[in-house]
C-alpha cells in the first residue's frame, strides 16, 4: 500500500481529528486573505484621514518677521511665484500637495478682513495625487460665514472687492476659526487685489514621512527644501505631523500583529492536532515499522496528511477570505472600497505556503513518530 493511499485511509478513518485540523488552517488562510485584501484599503483610507488634517508643512521667506507670522498666522515678507514651480520640479521629495499662497488684509467697506489666495495643487514628478483642496475659479471668491454675515452677501451675488468684480461661488460654513473672516479668491486674482503680481508669501504642502520617534522629520525636510530654495524657511505644524506619523505607525504594527497572532494561532492548533493523531496512531505506526517500513515513510505519514490540509484549505481558504472582504469590504472602507479586489496571485502564494506551513507545524509529532521504538509501542498495546 503506498504512502498516499496509507494518508487517504487514515484521513477517511479519523475524520474529527482531519477536520479539525483543516478548519484552523482554513479560517488562517481566509483570515490572512481578507486581510491582505483589505490592508490597502485600510492604509489608503488611514492617508486619507490623515491626509484630512490639512496642510502641516509651511514654506515662507526666510526674512520673515516670526512675531508677526504668529500672531497674524501669515508672513509679512513675500517670494517669487515661481517658487512653487522650482520645488515642484524636484524629484524624490519627502512631502506633497504643494500650494501657493497669498494672504493680506483688506478693508470692505468699513470691515476688515483676510484675503487668501490659493494656486492650483503641484505635485513632485511621477507621485501626483487627488488634490485636498479646490482650486478657487478666476473671478471667483467663497467667503467665511461672518463675511457674508457683517456684508449681507450671498452665494451668486456679484460684489467689488477693491475695484475689482467677483461673484461668489460659495458661502462657507461656520468653522469656528479666522475661517469666518476670510474671503478666498484664485491665486492670480488676489495678486492683482494686493498689488503683487507674480508673489507670494507661502508654501503650504503635507510632509511624507513616517519616521521613529527618534527622527526629526524637519531636519530632514528643512535640508531638502532649502537645497532648492534656500532664501526661505521651513514651520513645521509638529501636532498634525505627530499624529499622522503615530496613526500610520500604529496601523502598521497592528497589521503585523493580527498576521502574526493568527498565523502563531493556527500552528499551534495543528501541532497539537498532529499530536493528537500520532498518539492514536502508535500502534499502527509501530506496526508499521515492525513491518519495515523505514523513518522516512513514517515521517511521510505524518507530513503528508498535514501537506494534505493545507492544499484543500489553501483553496477553501482563499475562496471564503476573497468572499469575505468583497462582501463585507466595502461597508468598512467606504472611501477607499475600490482598493478592494480580488488578488489571483494571492491564491498561488496559498497553494505555494500553506502546506509548508502545515507541514512545519507537525514537524515535533512528526518527529516523535519517527523516534518511538516499535517494540515498546507493540508491546504497551
Amino acid at each position: 500500500m503506498t504512502i498516499i493511499r496509507l494518508i487517504c485511509s487514515e484521513l477517511y478513518g479519523r475524520k474529527t481529528t482531519f477536520l479539525l485540523s483543516a478548519l484552523a488552517v482554513t479560517a488562517a488562510v481566509a483570515l490572512c486573505t481578507s486581510f491582505v485584501l483589505t490592508e490597502a484599503a485600510n492604509q489608503r483610507e488611514t492617508k486619507r484621514l490623515m491626509r484630512d488634517l490639512g496642510f502641516n508643512l509651511r514654506v515662507v521667506p526666510a526674512a520673515t518677521d516670526m512675531n508677526h507670522f504668529y500672531l497674524t498666522g501669515f508672513s509679512d515678507q513675500t517670494m517669487p511665484e515661481d517658487s512653487l514651480d522650482r520645488l515642484a520640479a524636484v524629484k524624490n521629495l519627502s512631502y506633497n500637495h504643494l500650494v501657493s499662497v497669498l494672504h493680506g488684509k483688506i478693508e470692505v467697506g468699513d470691515r476688515e478682513f483676510l484675503l487668501l489666495g490659493l494656486s492650483e495643487e503641484r505635485a513632485p514628478p511621477g507621485r501626483a495625487k487627488p488634490p485636498m483642496v479646490k482650486a478657487v475659479e478666476s473671478s471667483q471668491i467663497h467667503i467665511g460665514s461672518e463675511v457674508a454675515k457683517q456684508m449681507q452677501w450671498k452665494k451668486g451675488d456679484k460684489v467689488d472687492v477693491n475695484g475689482h468684480p467677483l461673484q461668489i461661488a460659495r458661502c462657507m460654513p461656520e468653522m469656528g476659526s479666522t475661517d469666518d473672516v476670510r474671503i478666498v479668491g484664485s491665486l492670480s486674482d488676489v495678486q492683482k487685489i494686493l498689488g503683487l503680481n507674480n508673489q507670494i508669501n507661502e508654501i503650504k504642502a503635507i510632509d511624507c514621512l513616517c519616521l521613529t520617534p527618534a527622527d526629526n522629520p524637519q531636519d530632514i525636510l528643512k535640508a531638502e527644501i532649502t537645497r532648492t530654495l534656500p532664501d526661505t524657511r521651513v514651520v513645521m505644524l509638529s501636532n498634525i505631523a505627530e499624529a499622522r506619523a503615530r496613526q500610520r505607525q500604529t496601523s502598521d504594527r497592528h497589521a503585523k500583529f493580527v498576521v502574526v497572532a493568527v498565523i502563531f494561532v493556527a500552528a499551534a492548533w495543528v501541532g497539537v492536532m498532529a499530536l493528537i493523531n500520532t498518539r492514536q496512531r502508535a500502534s499502527e505506526i509501530g506496526l508499521f515499522r515492525a513491518l519495515g517500513y523505514g523513518s522516512l515513510s513514517v515521517a511521510g505519514l505524518v507530513l503528508g496528511r498535514a501537506v494534505l490540509i493545507g492544499l484543500l484549505a489553501a483553496i477553501i481558504g482563499t475562496a471564503l477570505g476573497t468572499w469575505c472582504a468583497m462582501t463585507y469590504g466595502p461597508s468598512i472602507f467606504q472611501v477607499t472600497a475600490r482598493a478592494i479586489q480580488p488578488q489571483p496571485t494571492l491564491f498561488w502564494y496559498a497553494i505555494l505556503a500553506t502546506p509548508l506551513f502545515a507541514a512545519a507545524a507537525s514537524l515535533i509529532p512528526a518527529a516523535l513518530a519517527v523516534t518511538q521504538d516499535p517494540a515498546q509501542v507493540l508491546r504497551r498495546q
